[in-house]
Order: structure tokens, then sequence, then C-alpha cells
């Protein structure tokens, strides 16, 4: 049986730091109410000079040196972010051109905070085809270009940042690295919770009046997403543990979305999982949506938190819904 499997990570995020003292300048917050709400003491924000392919660029390199290979052996890179560089062409493109990576198809995935999950996916499947040895999948975003710094509710929440992992096939179960199964899900009857509305064809083109109304920020229904994000948080990392028969106590580490430290505490209090097994950098980095889950995984992996044959288990919620998990045995 073919099967696929990380073999190298990597992460990057800008120096430039938004701490919660900062952002009490700009809205009617304090540190306290804050950090008791979200779990976030501050996150990274990307200098005028540099968009999401650059920081995926500084996290592909590092995943690429993770797993000994070089850029031009890579056969597919897939891109998940909701900030790319441009509409066209993907960042996808853009990063390809950096990495001079010509030889390999490149291609954007939008699934908003759970698109790492689904690019993951996406690439399980060219390999499990057969169709391609190496691909690298990159979440990245620059999310505080997305931000409404008046928004009060929302503004605390978002940084940038980026991370990368390398997989490749594998034959056989026993005794090797792999991931066990993926499990996603969508719901567009929701499509309004979470939005990035200005610069699609619903509103269009650009206008003084667009800009005016803050259509090209991102819009979120807090309280409702907050226990729709618990619900389906918990549900689908049920799902993952049940499909390969395995519970809680299995699981060493759950590296989930950093969407906000509450919904962390309530999904882990909801499948009896203890806290202190579950990935967080909620607190220094914010919410990055799909670049959230592997930020976290690389830096897990680099701490020597996550180590071989440790069981895995990434799940994410995010705008379209989507939500998704998936178990890996490291």
């Amino acid at each position: 049986m073919v099967n696929a499997r990380i073999v190298g990570t990597g992460s990057y995020v800008p120096e430039g730091i938004i701490t919660n003292a900062d952002l009490e300048k700009l809205v009617d917050t304090t540190d306290e109410w804050i950090t008791s709400r979200t779990g976030i003491k501050e996150r990274r924000r990307t200098p005028a000079t540099e968009a999401t392919s650059d920081l995926g660029y500084r996290a592909a390199q590092r995943a690429l040196e993770a797993a000994g290979l070089k850029s031009s052996e890579l056969d597919v890179i897939i891109f998940c972010t909701i900030t790319p560089d441009t509409h066209c062409p993907s960042a996808a493109a853009w990063l390809q051109g950096k990495l001079g990576a010509m030889q390999a198809v490149s291609f954007d995935v939008n699934a908003a905070c759970s698109g790492f999950l689904f690019g993951l996916n996406v690439a399980e499947q060219f390999l499990k085809a057969g169709t391609a040895r190496y691909v690298l999948v990159v979440a990245g975003e620059t999310m505080t270009r997305a931000t409404d710094y008046d928004d009060r509710s929302s503004c605390i929440l978002w940084g940038d940042g980026a991370g990368a992992v390398v997989m490749t096939s594998t034959i056989g179960n026993n005794g090797h690295s792999r991931i066990l199964s993926t499990h996603l899900h969508t719901d567009g009857t929701h499509a309004d919770m979470l939005q990035y509305p200005g610069g699609g064809s619903a509103v269009s083109p650009i206008s003084h009046e667009t800009v005016d109304k803050k259509r090209h920020f991102i819009r979120m229904e807090g309280p409702e997403s907050f226990k729709l994000a618990v619900r389906l948080f918990s549900e689908v990392c049920t799902e993952a543990l049940t499909a390969n028969g395995k519970t809680v106590e299995d699981v060493r580490w759950l590296v989930p979305h950093q969407a906000n430290g509450r919904i962390l505490q309530m999904v882990a209090r909801q499948i009896n999982f203890p806290l202190d097994k579950v990935y967080m950098t909620i607190q220094k980095y914010g919410n990055i949506s799909s670049a959230t889950v592997p930020i976290a995984l690389d830096e897990a992996v680099r701490d020597g938190s996550i180590k071989t044959g440790d069981l895995v288990l990434l799940a994410a919620f995010g705008g379209g819904l989507t939500w998704g998990s998936s178990l890996i045995r490291w």
C-alpha cells in the first residue's frame, strides 16, 4: 500500500511584533481583556517590502533543508492562503519563481484557516497516485494587511507567518512514519460567517465606496463562529481517532489551528484531551489563518516535542465553512 509521509518541516515569522499594548493605543481594549478572551499576547507583522510568497519562501527553504532536498527535485508546489500576493497569478507561482523550481506544477488552495489540511490531502493524492515523488505544501498569510484596526472584536486576533512541509510516498505500514488518514468537511451555507469580500466578483470593481465601507478587510461573526468552531473541532478530532481505532490516550500531541486559546481549551475539555498535550503558539503569534498548523508543527518538531513514532493529531476550523483533521504517525 502506498502512503504519504512528511520528510521535512519549516516555518518563518517576520520580526515585526504587535503587542497587546500596541493595540491598546488603537482601539478600546486592554492587555487583560485580550489575554483573557483569546490567550494572545503578541502577533507578528510583515514589513511593507515583503508579500505572502516571501514568507512562504523562507519556510519552504527550511523545509527543503530539513528534508535534504533541492527545489529542483520538487514535482508539485501547493500554496495554501487567503492572502496571496496577487489574485493572479497565484502565490504558488510567485513562490515557484523564487525557488527556481521550474519543473514543479504550482497552484493555490483556498480553504481559509483549514487550508493547510486541505493542501496536505491534495498532496497525498498526488503521492498515492504515483504522479509525484516530492510535494511541497506551504501555508502562508499576511493577515495584518486584511485587518481593520478599527474593529475592536477582530483586530486583536491576526498575525503573519508561514509554515511548510515536504512530503513523499512510502510503501507499507509497519514501522513507517505516514499520514494515517485525513478528514475534510465544508458547509457553504455558513459562508457569510467569515468573509474577505473585497476584490472578488461580488464586490467589484474596487472603488472609493468599497474602500470607504471597508469591504477589503476580514469580517467575522464572532459568537456564532466560536460555538461552531468548538463543536466541529471536537467532532473532527473524534472522527480521525475513530477511523483509526485510536483513543486520546494514544495521541502524543494535538496540533490544532491556533484560532483562540479559549476555543482550544474547550475542545480539549470536550474530547477529554489533556491540555498540556495541546501544542499552542497562539500566545506569541496570534491567528495566522492557514499557517498556524504548519508553524506549530515545525516548532514542535524542532524543539523535540514531537519524536519519531509519536501519534500526532492535526485539526483546524475556518471560513467557508471548512474544517478537518489528520492523524499522523511520526
